[in-house]
């Protein structure tokens, strides 16, 4: 195995939105890939018709192109072992399947779903292991012809070697299981379909697969599918030679429990719809098994690359941290986009049709101007609305809230004396507005804090948000008074109003 060129595949099934712990297995596949410059297959599982749709499979393949990876191997790329798709691959599955039959390896099982319950209980009652107990392994022919009589249709099994089967996991060491409780399995339906025990090692074998890197959730069913490796290669399916394990730890939600699709935080859709950056929530993904260096979380793809190590994979469970998650990405934000890589990211949420600006309001170079300062302060691109919204709307938004905090008692004549000194200004830059603004709280006794308050909510609607100064000179003078204005107004109706 050791010189055997790399191949690593990601095969997920087109069952809906992805899951970033499916995401997570994709990363370290790519990343072990890459770092041994070898081959990432990316394989689709499509054989499940009731769960399958083409919808998902599109959604996967953007999901992928999104996250930034690239496959060597796969749909839209090709390769040597193509078809990438198992639902085009149902004549290999089943030639494979006459060939383990015919060679001993498999066997018919007309054992009914109530035979089975019934038999599984009785196991359970009496302490042993409740899998399947090998009724049919050694039928007759008159058993077979009598249970064809009954009209019963079989399942396909493979035969599990009467033996332990001991492998060294990448993560976890080595690990044996014993026979009593690896018991036969199925591998190919009732109707003729084979099921996903038979296709994913087949698969594996003809595309000549080195290692395979999954959830350890699937650690249960590796003992089968060495034992279906052999006998893939007695028959002359594939090499013959049995990939290297790695099973990923799991990946912990809310109250310690496996993070699954029905929990908010797992559906990638969330992470692009916020907008994180690729790289940021990947670099998050990484750190759940695995680190760069004690003392360091932030990274690029490429640093990851260089330094993977599946030894350094923690077989702890890892728990999932949104926080966390959210600082780094807006690190990334912050130290790893230019400030026109940074405004380029952010145009699909400026000129997103549901923005709350009309589309004619939005001003480029408005928003170029208070960008750097942006980009200081977004944890997810989507923040950016929030941040520069008063550049683009008619009238700052209305925040009760803000408005309270901000028109106490004295706001008003300090915003009054505020808009002298504005109106008064020659040059209208930053520097200047900050020292009209800084005179008119000194005439009323205040600091330049306190002064600025009723100000900022009157520009911005809002009690913070960007430097207000430089908010003001993009904004511009004729604008700027005429909300200060709007504001008086306000306060002096309230104050009429009792």
């Amino acid at each position: 195995m050791a010189s055997a060129p790399v191949r690593v595949r990601f095969c997920p099934s087109p069952t809906g939105n992805p899951h970033v712990g499916l995401v997570r297995t994709a990363l370290f596949n790519w990343a072990f890939a890459k770092h041994h410059q070898g081959t990432l297959v990316f394989r689709i599982e499509d054989t499940d018709a009731a769960r399958d749709s083409e919808e998902s499979y599109n959604q996967l393949l953007d999901s992928m192109r999104w996250l930034g990876f690239d496959w060597d191997e796969g749909p839209e790329v090709g390769g040597p072992h193509a078809p990438y798709r198992q639902s085009q691959r149902m004549d290999i599955y089943r030639d494979v399947a006459r060939k383990l039959l015919d060679a001993g390896h498999a066997y018919h099982c007309y054992c009914s779903q109530e035979e089975l319950d019934t038999r599984r209980e009785a196991a359970r009652a009496a302490g042993r292991p409740s899998g399947y107990d090998g009724h049919c392994r050694e039928l007759s022919d008159a058993q077979v012809e009598e249970y064809k009589a009954q009209g019963r249709t079989p399942i396909v099994r493979f035969r599990m070697p009467d033996e332990a089967i001991t492998f060294t996991d990448l993560v976890r060491g080595e690990l044996t299981f014993t026979p009593e409780n690896v018991p036969d399995y199925g591998i190919v339906r009732a109707n003729g379909a084979p099921l996903y025990t038979l296709v994913n090692p087949v698969d594996d074998a003809l595309m000549e697969i080195t290692h395979v890197l999954r959830g350890e959730d699937l650690l249960s069913s590796t003992p089968r599918q060495i034992a279906l490796y052999r006998a893939l290669g007695e028959i002359g399916v594939g090499t013959g030679r049995v990939p290297a394990f790695g099973h990923l730890p799991y990946v912990l939600g809310e109250g310690n429990k496996k993070l699954s699709k029905r929990d908010q935080e797992s559906s990638l859709n969330l992470y692009r719809e916020r907008g994180f950056l690729p790289s940021g929530l990947l670099n998050y993904l990484a750190l759940l098994g695995w680190s760069l260096a004690e003392d360091r979380d932030v990274f690029t793809l490429d640093e990851m690359v260089a330094a993977f190590d599946l030894a350094a994979v923690n077989a702890n469970p890892a728990r999932f941290d949104l926080k966390k998650c959210e600082a780094i990405n807006a690190t990334h934000i912050r130290e790893h986009l230019s400030t026109e890589e940074f405004i380029a990211a952010c145009e699909p949420w400026l000129r997103a049709p549901h923005a709350p600006w009309k589309p004619e309001n939005y001003d480029p170079a408005a928003f170029a101007a208070l960008a750097p300062l942006a980009q200081t302060r977004v944890t997810v691109l989507s923040d950016i609305t929030a941040n520069v919204d008063f550049l683009f709307l008619d009238e700052p938004v209305e925040d009760e809230k803000s408005w309270q905090k901000a028109m106490k008692p004295g706001a008003e004549e300090v915003l009054r004396t505020a808009r002298e000194r504005l109106a008064a200004v020659g040059e209208w830059t930053a520097e200047v507005l900050k020292e009209a603004v800084q005179s008119a709280g000194e005439a009323h006794g205040l600091k330049l804090g306190k002064a600025q308050a009723p100000v900022r909510v009157a520009l911005t609607g809002r009690t913070v948000g960007l430097p207000l100064f430089e908010s003001m000179e993009t904004l511009g003078r004729e604008r700027t008074l005429r909300r200060v204005d709007a504001a008086l107004a306000r306060l002096e109706r309230e104050r009429a109003a009792g």
